[in-house]
């Protein structure tokens, strides 16, 4: 019962955000977000089905947060604590399980919201794909996307956080709410990527092709530095380095071993150690494909992946090259953003199903890359024409 008054509040909470951001945006197309509500829902059912008939970490969250009982206020620290720590006074009030996985599921809901308010902000011209399909409605409602955004865990937040601290990022003195809401909610679940976002943020800045003052650029990169300076414990922490006096060695020593484990987690392990670099990030981004799918799941990302190769074909040409030595900052930002955490990611990752879903939360910054790259393209393409028709017309 509990569970029907939430998604209540949650589809009103839904159309208060909508509207907000409505007034907000002329080109906010609230239709079209509000079918994607609906269809993070439909994923929400599939994931709580799956969760009858697999582990689901989603289980033991819920189960910590209904026992830490009094001592809640020490499950505040950055990492998995967190997820409890927002979970437990839901549960302390007598929320049920499906009532937790609802409320983190309008949180990855939300983090849809800022992925397009992101993307649309920055790309106002629409690109087909096939000559058919919208190329951003088509990234909205990626599948593997909304499965791994569903449930009570790290996916939903961090992706929230990230989507939210990225649209704000946009315009700092407008949104310094927004940008310190994102902020927060990336470093308490994920600090490293934390640290990520802010060098993507601190390069993007100084070699944008945008005129931004001295004194902004300045001032970021200052409150990047001193943020990372204070947060450098807690980030170390994350691969159990912050007492490390050789901090290189000691983290190719946890990479291996955490590879490792992750490996033996399940059968759908690959050998990511002993892999080139390219294809550790081929593996990263495009694998599982049809001939390795370890399941139901992994078939229907096999088709999600095939996607995404076509997509990433799209750059693969000496315009690209050329479009991003001259981009903006937001596509610099992204790009750096997300290969770093590719990077890294690369090292400890060695299980497909892991695989799958920790890379649901850079995707969008590729496609973000991606998509201004095509909207340049037809933007100077139908800049081309209209030159052609004023000279014939001449």
């Amino acid at each position: 019962m509990d569970a029907i008054v939430v998604f209540v509040i949650l589809l009103i909470a839904t159309q208060v955000l909508l509207t907000s951001l409505a007034r907000k945006h002329p080109f906010f197309n609230k239709k079209l977000l509000n079918y994607l509500y609906f269809y993070h829902l439909l994923f929400f059912l599939v994931y709580y089905t799956y969760t009858l008939f697999n582990p689901s970490d989603s289980i033991q969250y819920y189960y910590v947060a209904s026992q830490i009982g009094n001592d809640w206020p020490s499950l505040f620290e950055s990492g998995t604590n967190f997820i409890n720590f927002l979970a437990s006074p839901f549960v302390q009030i007598g929320l049920s399980y499906e009532s937790l996985m609802l409320i983190f599921s309008w949180f990855g809901y939300v983090g849809f919201v800022f992925a397009y308010l992101f993307m649309r902000e920055n790309i106002p011209i629409d690109i087909k794909i096939l000559k058919k399909y919208d190329l951003l409605t088509l990234l909205l409602f990626l599948p593997n996307m909304h499965f791994w955004t569903v449930s009570l865990g790290k996916g939903s937040v961090i992706f929230m956080g990230l989507m939210i601290f990225t649209y704000a990022v946009k315009s700092p003195y407008k949104r310094w709410f927004l940008l310190l809401l994102g902020g927060f909610f990336v470093y308490m679940v994920r600090p490293h990527v934390m640290l990520f976002m802010l060098v993507a943020v601190m390069v993007g800045l100084w070699f944008g092709k945008e005129r931004m003052s001295s004194g902004l650029k300045v001032l970021i990169v200052i409150a990047s530095i001193g943020f990372l300076a204070a947060a450098s414990n807690s980030i170390l922490a994350v691969a159990k380095l912050e007492n490390s006096e050789n901090v290189i060695s000691d983290f190719e020593a946890f990479a291996e071993a955490r590879s490792q484990g992750l490996s033996e987690k399940s059968g759908s392990g690959v050998a990511m150690s002993n892999y080139s670099l390219p294809v550790k990030l081929f593996t990263f981004w495009f694998r599982p494909l049809f001939v390795d799918s370890p399941s139901l799941l992994g078939v229907f990302s096999s088709l999600e992946n095939l996607l995404y190769l076509l997509l990433f074909s799209k750059i693969l040409n000496k315009r690209f090259i050329r479009f991003f030595k001259n981009s903006v900052y937001m596509v610099k930002m992204s790009a750096i953003a997300f290969l770093l955490t590719s990077f890294a990611m690369t090292f400890v990752m060695s299980n497909l199903g892991i695989i799958m879903r920790q890379k649901s939360m850079v995707m969008y910054f590729a496609f973000f890359v991606i998509y201004y790259f095509l909207a340049q393209e037809e933007y100077d393409r139908q800049q081309r024409l209209q030159a052609t028709l004023n000279q014939t017309t001449d």
